[in-house]
């Protein structure tokens, strides 16, 4: 009987195990990923809203033209030996790029990207979803807030929805889509992890969403969406020490990248206005010895320039601005950023507090800053000086430079803030007029005398 029962047990085994794996091999793959839950329930997912809205998220590559440079050349040993005629070592090489773009507008064919996606490119293409590969023309470019504006030639193009990105909140859901490391449309998901992130030193003008979806290098330019399919941001950075993603990414704000994107469509520039005050943010040092109420916020005027709108609406030294246009104020570069959306003429309303009382003030924004006026001498100067600020002095000693990026061209020269300038091509500068005047004989380079501190030097910027 045991032997019986045995063998019986063996063959029901070898029945079910047959039967067990029939099944298995005709089973579809996705069998143990149930649509449904246990209580026969969908269950969430993000797909709908990635088909509807991928189609407006393009590639962008890029082919550049870059100058390589044999160190041994610069050499004045190396090229009296050899003999080598002075500008013979000049050599380009072409350069590809990849990054990523949105659809904002598909009956005009306009694409917004990062201005570092398609800085100083020669050819420019847009590789759309379904692998259509367009030529793109270049419209403008805003570097201050790093974007750029393109158009391409095609029809039945798709468009994402401009949500407003004041209502976006830390802990609102986000993906990011894009094209990490040219590998083409990708997904990623995470939360708004801050809103206003500033003091980075990626941009001049900075007020990051800042979000913990995956970007990676290749990214910059892509769309950050909600959950309702919106744009809500344009990723253009992260912090990542090992050049991939570690959770911290950051995007552009749709109303301070729309701001420029106006801009550039109308005039083909961004025209930004300033007020002619110098600002700090307000510290408890400060509170203390300006006899300020206690958690007092906003930002505190540090100087005044003459001739300027702030001089002419009535603003002075001293006086701390804790609102603009009703919105308030924590930090210097939240005004910064407010004022670098408005257009020259524009008029915006300052809550400022003067001798312990509160009262509103309200400014037109004035004319831009020397970099727009300088940029629009030439292409080439735009080259040699851009991210560069400048200002005359008080006693016509020079120029001084106020501002400058940390990637511009005058930066990896040597330029740094604070260096006043007594000649340009070897002619003295007094002021802007003169530095005009001196820099339109520029050709390949532009030659600079500085003075830092207690001490002079020569710059070269190619």
């Amino acid at each position: 009987i045991y032997k019986g029962v045995y063998s019986m047990s063996k063959i029901l085994f070898s029945f079910f195990l047959t039967i067990s794996i029939a099944f298995l091999s005709i089973a579809p793959s996705n069998a143990f990923l149930p649509a449904i839950d246990s209580q026969e329930k969908e269950l969430p997912t993000l797909a709908p809203l990635v088909k509807k809205v991928t189609p407006a998220i393009v590639n962008v590559a890029t082919r550049t033209m870059q100058r390589v440079d044999n160190p041994l050349f610069n050499d004045p040993f190396f090229r009296d030996f050899f003999d080598f005629p002075q500008g013979s070592n000049p050599k380009e090489r072409q350069v590809q790029g990849a990054g990523s773009g949105v659809i904002i507008d598909a009956n005009e064919g306009i694409v917004i990207t990062n201005h570092h996606v398609v800085d100083k490119a020669s050819e420019i293409q847009i590789v759309l979803h379904d692998g259509n590969t367009l030529e793109a023309e270049l419209l403008g470019s805003d570097p201050e807030v790093d974007i750029a504006v393109l158009r391409i030639d095609s029809i039945n193009l798709e468009q994402l929805v401009i949500a407003d990105s004041d209502n976006v909140e830390p802990g609102d859901f986000s993906i990011a889509i894009g094209n990490p490391f040219g590998l083409g449309h990708t997904v990623t998901t995470g939360i708004v992890s801050a809103t206003g992130r500033s003091g980075l030193g990626i941009q001049r003008y900075e007020n990051f969403i800042q979000t913990d979806a995956s970007i990676n290098p290749g990214n910059s330019g892509g769309a950050l969406i909600n959950l309702k399919g919106e744009l809500i941001g344009i990723n253009t950075a992260i912090i990542g020490p090992g050049g991939g993603n570690v959770g911290i990414g950051f995007a552009i704000p749709t109303n301070m990248a729309m701001a420029s994107v106006q801009q550039i469509l109308e005039f083909g520039e961004v025209k930004r206005g300033k007020l002619g005050i110098t600002i700090q943010n307000i510290t408890s040092e400060l509170q203390k010895a300006l006899d300020l109420p206690k958690g007092t916020n906003g930002v505190l005027i540090a100087q005044v320039e003459s001739d300027s709108s702030a001089e002419e609406a009535g603003l002075q030294v001293g006086d701390v601005i804790i609102s603009a246009n009703n919105k308030p104020l924590n930090s210097a570069s939240q005004l910064r950023n407010a004022i670098g959306l408005l257009r020259e003429g524009d008029q915006v309303s300052l809550e400022i507090v003067r001798d312990g009382k509160s009262q509103t003030v309200s400014v037109t924004v004035g004319k831009t800053s020397l970099l727009g006026k300088i940029q629009k001498l030439g292409r080439d100067l735009e080259k040699k000086l851009e991210g560069v600020s400048l200002a005359n002095t008080n006693d016509d000693s020079g120029v001084r430079v106020i501002d400058l990026n940390q990637s511009s061209k005058a930066m990896t020269a040597g330029l740094r803030v604070g260096d006043l300038i007594v000649e340009a091509n070897r002619k003295k500068v007094k002021n802007l007029d003169d530095f005009r005047d001196a820099i339109k004989t520029s050709n390949d380079s532009l030659l600079l005398l500085i003075e830092r501190g207690q001490s002079a030097l020569f710059l070269v910027i190619n």
